[in-house]
């Protein structure tokens, strides 16, 4: 007996011990953010917290997203295929499986995936992976949850007076919306509470904080849009060839990539009247101020994982959820509040195609497209204690749907065959953890569709179509900015990729 009682305090205390040494998680995602938004990637943007966490890990510079937000969240938070998670297209059922609008009972989210394994799961900021009841954070197995369970489209209470629709839970219960919100700060406070009610239970956790931001309405703090006044009066051709330059010297870019041409929709900057100009440098101006927010509180979260003592072991990676947005096309749309100046709480206004052009620097379209500039996203990798790497750059591709397997890696989880007596959905995700200690890894094969955009990348060969348009074919390791169409040339690979895209839509259902 007293063999076994030493033998049962023995277990107990190594997986006290082993809980405690396992790496806490924190995923933390922008909204509509160009691949070259931020500094470490070739912005002019000031990024210094997210620029830092570069410097001290590493950047992946083929990682993908799905090109637009809901697939996006559906694909990282199960790791299997959007349209396999029920999520093909945004929340609302089209009455069909791939595209019913919220998680299907098929698939797991990291927090069902982590719990078992004595994570505490948290999350803060934009759900949009099911709107109704019942298709919450915490029914999908987080024990903590701030933020809006439908969508965004709001920075200030003030906001709400426009986007009447949108709303606030903590937990699954609605809340009177904070007087001083502004939500980059008001989910990043949450967070860093949840963060800390977990360090006193002395539990390991995994944080998922989803920014809207920069996503449209442009909107932000008077004092943070004047920091950036009169920056972009020099207008979108020179701050494009300005990123493209300091994106080759970072070594993001190959020489041989060439930057791609203005968009034809866009016009030279030097054709526009003075007014026209001042209108769109304060768009972007704007849009510059909501990111360098989104930095400064990624810094505050960074601050308070030092302050526990916690930042070494805890991996964290940030990335955004598709391309910048177009949507407004020239110009932008402005629909706020008559006399309202764009950037106010009672604005609603976007940055416009030619801006989103910058953003997205150097490659072709936008969100909802899965040409590179809709599905290239930057990845920052940070975990001390598990990576010894610092300021490199990591070239293997990676896509969203890694991140689930890359958790249950690190967390020493399992993915199981069953969830709730029902057959789970197989991951179609890979970890990450070899390709962040640099370890070579196969050619990969990947799928994109969004809206009748579609694409195949098998190694590096990437087909491409937007909608109705003809198939065109890149090989990405010497164009990757997609500008020399080889289908004509190479019409036998073209026909096999087709052929493997169809094998592949059998994924969806």
């Amino acid at each position: 007996m007293k063999y076994l009682l030493s033998l049962w305090t023995c277990l107990v205390l190594t997986s006290f011990v082993s809980a405690a040494e396992r790496p806490n998680i924190v995923i933390v995602m922008a909204d509509d953010m160009g691949y070259s938004d931020l500094g470490c990637y070739g912005s002019e943007i000031e990024t210094p917290n997210l620029d830092r966490l570069a410097a001290n890990g590493l950047r992946f510079t083929q990682f993908y997203n799905t090109s637009r937000c809901c697939p996006t969240r559906a694909a990282l938070l199960t790791g299997v295929y959007q349209h396999q998670a029920g999520i093909g297209h945004m929340t609302g059922n089209k009455g069909v499986p791939s595209y019913q609008g919220y998680l299907n009972d098929r698939c797991l989210t990291i927090a069902e995936a982590l719990k078992p394994a004595g994570y505490r799961t948290l999350t803060t900021g934009k759900w949009h992976v099911g709107s109704k009841p019942g298709h919450w954070p915490l029914d999908r197995g987080f024990d903590r949850y701030f933020g809006t369970p439908s969508g965004g489209g709001v920075y200030f209470k003030k906001s709400l007076e426009i986007r009447k629709n949108v709303f606030f839970t903590l937990g699954n219960e609605r809340i009177e919306t904070p007087e001083d919100l502004y939500v980059t700060e008001t989910f990043t406070d949450y967070a860093i509470q949840f963060v800390e009610e977990a360090v006193k239970e002395e539990q390991p956790f995994f944080l998922y904080l989803a920014h809207i931001a920069p996503h449209w309405p442009l909107q932000a703090r008077p004092e943070e849009i004047a920091k950036y006044k009169g920056r972009y009066d020099v207008g979108w051709d020179v701050i494009r060839q300005q990123r493209y330059e300091k994106q080759k010297k970072l070594g993001i870019v190959p020489e041989k990539w060439k930057l791609s041409p203005r968009d034809p929709d866009a016009v030279a900057w030097n054709s526009l009247t003075v007014a026209k100009k001042q209108d769109l440098s304060h768009r972007m101006s704007v849009y510059a101020a909501q990111i360098d927010t989104i930095d400064r509180n990624v810094g505050r979260l960074v601050e308070a994982l030092q302050k526990n003592h916690i930042l070494d072991n805890t991996l964290l990676m940030f990335l955004s959820d598709n391309g910048c947005s177009a949507e407004g096309g020239p110009g932008g749309f402005s629909r706020g509040r008559e006399g309202e100046p764009i950037g106010s709480p009672l604005s609603y206004a976007s940055v416009g195609l030619e801006w989103a052009n910058v953003n997205d620097t150097p490659y072709r379209q936008y969100k909802m497209n899965t040409h590179e500039g809709g599905i290239a996203s930057p990845l920052i990798v940070h975990w001390p204690n598990g990576l010894d790497r610092q300021g490199e750059l990591e070239w293997q591709v990676g896509h969203v749907m890694d991140l689930m397997p890359t958790c249950l890696d690190v967390a020493g989880a399992q993915y199981p065959d069953t969830y709730g007596g029902k057959k789970t959905i197989p991951l179609a995700g890979e970890s990450l953890i070899p390709a962040m200690r640099g370890k070579p890894d196969k050619a990969r094969t990947l799928f994109w569709e969004h809206e009748g955009n579609r694409s195949i990348r098998e190694g590096d060969w990437k087909l491409v179509s937007n909608r109705r348009g003809n198939w065109e074919l890149y090989h990405l390791r010497e164009d990757r900015t997609e500008l020399n169409d080889l289908a004509v040339k190479h019409p036998s690979r073209a026909e096999e990729l087709q052929k493997n895209g169809r094998t592949g839509l059998t994924l969806w259902g």
